[in-house]
């Protein structure tokens, strides 16, 4: 039984459901769906499940639960009652790749237990009537199926243009006022209103410093994801009444367009939209109309007229957490090493197979082999192991003396000799190669002519 049919079968309570003008759901009375033990028992388990850092008062996820029944029991009697008060989110700070920080809240473990409680009530509310174009942060979608959706725009729609919309900290300038407008198109029960904006206001704790938030919505709540859904689902709407095709995935932000003239029209609208409306600022620098002919980057790809190839920056940010992984003078034998690397190569293969990559995915393999393979001279320090090996192998041509701390004789015919292929097999090394890649047809969804 979905969330409506349970509200409406509530005897004595027919007004917590109603229906609005445009002949949709609204509900009046929620909060004893957010505060019920059942609902808070779940959220506490998915915030488990999620792990994270302690908030402002340094309480763990474990140390929350080991006395959940008394935590919960105290939460629930709070929002029954009212008496609730978020505590402030303490700010950290995440490095970026292109060398600046990104802003991140961490609630306390209590918070983030009511958000995950709110979010279960509120997302199936809301996620059904979002864009169909609208991808992140919503259950059953992927980064690859945006993806997917864009390509087929591209190269089966005849939308080849583009344009790549970039907007300055999103999360960071949603208006508060605008959020719970948005939220109340939905949801009329004012004392959830009163506790979303609680959690908007609650302000962020730096440096044992307090600093009121007027505004925004913080990176690394539960519910900010939704909200920020909730916010730029006017957006999605906005340019779907106009015919503009869009691919969303949070904020980042596809524009297609038939040629460059219209892509233009298509940008100033958006501008529009979103700077003059949801009161967004975009960054028209890193704004651009780009084209399927030049290759369209998103999300870690890049989206060309016959093929979509992985992003060459994350390829080298790839290759960079490689190298970190397999320090030619850390104590660690290639074996440990191995273990360490496993879980990274199993995870990026799979976010990038959906790509036409066969071939770079075998470099990277021969790359990574000849980094362990480095590793595995270091160890034995002299080129008489190297023989013994040779010869353990049943090797019968001429031995060489090299030095086994040069780089260049990793690539040794010798060395592929003494480590071949299928000992980075026997020891357990995942073989990116072995994946099938190719496979972004399997992302693609049955296109209707509401998918604008």
């Amino acid at each position: 039984m979905n969330l409506g049919k349970k509200l409406q079968s509530c005897k004595g309570e027919t007004s917590r459901v109603q229906r609005d003008e445009g002949a949709k759901m609204k509900y009046y009375s929620l909060i004893d769906k957010v505060y019920g033990r059942k609902n808070l028992k779940q959220a506490y388990l998915a915030v488990r499940a999620n792990k994270g850092a302690p908030g402002v008062d340094g309480q763990t996820v474990d140390a929350y639960g080991e006395n959940l029944e008394a935590e919960l029991d105290a939460l629930h009697l709070e929002l029954k009652t009212g008496t609730y008060e978020p505590k402030p989110v303490r700010r950290v700070e995440i490095p970026k790749p292109d060398g600046s920080k990104r802003p991140l809240g961490v609630p306390t473990v209590r918070d983030r237990v009511v958000q995950q409680a709110l979010l279960n009530v509120m997302q199936p509310i809301f996620d059904p009537e979002f864009h169909p174009s609208s991808y992140g942060y919503r259950p059953g979608r992927s980064c690859q199926q945006a993806v997917a959706k864009a390509e087929r725009y591209m190269n089966q729609h005849g939308l080849k243009y583009v344009v790549d919309m970039d907007l300055s900290k999103c999360f960071d300038r949603l208006d508060h006022d605008l959020i719970l407008q948005g939220i109340n198109r939905k949801i009329s029960d004012g004392t959830v209103l009163r506790l979303i904006r609680q959690f908007l206001e609650a302000g962020v704790m730096k440096d044992g410093v307090y600093e009121d938030t007027e505004i925004g919505s913080p990176q690394g709540g539960v519910i900010s994801p939704l909200i920020a859904n909730i916010y730029l689902d006017y957006f999605d709407q906005a340019m779907k009444s106009r015919g503009i095709h869009i691919v969303r995935y949070a904020d980042d932000i596809l524009i297609f367009a038939r040629s460059p003239r219209q892509a233009e029209k298509h940008k100033r609208i958006a501008y529009g939209i979103l700077e003059d409306e949801l009161k967004l600022v975009v960054n028209r620098e890193k704004t651009q109309i780009t084209s399927v002919y030049k290759g369209v980057p998103y999300l870690g790809f890049v989206i060309y007229r016959r093929y979509v190839g992985i992003n060459p920056r994350k390829v080298k940010a790839f290759k960079d957490t490689i190298r970190k992984l397999t320090p030619r003078n850390h104590g660690m034998n290639v074996e440990a090493m191995v273990r360490r690397l496993n879980p990274v190569l199993r995870g990026w293969i799979n976010y990038f197979r959906a790509a036409n990559c066969k071939g770079a995915v075998q470099d990277l393999m021969g790359w990574i082999r000849r980094r362990l393979r480095m590793k595995q001279m270091r160890e034995w320090k002299s080129w008489k192991a190297l023989h013994k090996e040779l010869r353990r192998r049943g090797y019968k041509g001429e031995f060489q003396k090299i030095s086994m701390r040069r780089w260049r004789n990793s690539a040794s015919p010798l060395l592929s000799l003494a480590l071949p292929n299928s000992w980075f097999d026997e020891i357990g090394l995942v073989d990116l190669a072995g994946y099938e890649v190719g496979i972004l047809h399997r992302y693609y969804e049955i296109q209707t002519t509401e998918a604008c």
